[in-house]
């Protein structure tokens, strides 16, 4: 969708790790799986399609293991779904340490502690800690059994919400299917990515640079 330079790309890197804190996922492993995701998309090779699985718990178990494995090389994938993505390999070792992902638990803890106002509000901290698996799991789940489609892809990806303020543009899966690299995942008149008007802002102040300005 846009390339940036290598300075900005350490800049986002370390924004990613900090912006996610205990739930920071590999962008290596995250582009193999998202790739995949493409290719098998709802086909059992699918690693998170949730038309397989009895629950979403059961489908985000399942890429879990695979994310793993990608992670750890224990999985080597297709030669076509390598190269092209960003590597740091201090962060992404300190990103998936123990340590780091204890850390920020005990972070956003220590927040609600000085700050929460009532007792019930302790209970919205797992949210925080899990907020990149439950993200994950809302998108895959969702994004492929709930809504409309626009397009027939021979999969059956959805379009979860025609303004998509839950995940950000996410829940366009089946805008996303048919064109993987539009940086726009709104495609009709109705529907609003809330994410693509910041990537032109992006654009035009020369961090990022999209190589196609989507209508």
């Amino acid at each position: 969708m846009f390339t940036f330079s290598k300075g900005w790309e350490k800049v986002f890197y370390i924004m990613t790790y900090i912006f996610q804190g205990s739930s920071f996922l590999n962008p290596r492993a995250y582009a193999i799986l998202h790739r995949m995701h493409h290719a098998y998309s709802d086909t059992e090779q699918d690693p998170h399609s949730p038309h397989f699985f009895k629950d979403i718990f059961r489908m985000t178990f399942h890429t879990k293991n695979i994310f793993q494995n990608v992670l750890k090389y224990k999985h080597l994938p297709e030669k076509r779904f390598t190269g092209n993505y960003p590597e740091w390999k201090f962060m992404d070792f300190l990103g998936n340490t123990a340590f780091s992902r204890i850390g920020f638990g005990v972070l956003y803890t220590l927040f609600y502690v000085f700050f929460a106002t009532q007792w019930w509000m302790f209970l919205l901290l797992p949210i925080h800690f899990l907020m990149g698996p439950i993200h994950g799991a809302i998108v895959n789940w969702c994004g492929h059994k709930y809504g409309y489609s626009n397009f027939d892809n021979k999969d059956k990806s959805k379009n979860t919400t025609p303004f998509d303020f839950l995940m950000l543009g996410e829940l366009f899966q089946n805008n996303h299917h048919k064109f993987p690299n539009s940086p726009n995942f709104a495609k009709r008149w109705f529907e609003f990515d809330p994410v693509y008007p910041f990537m032109r802002l992006l654009h035009m102040l020369r961090i990022i640079k999209l190589r196609k300005i989507a209508g």
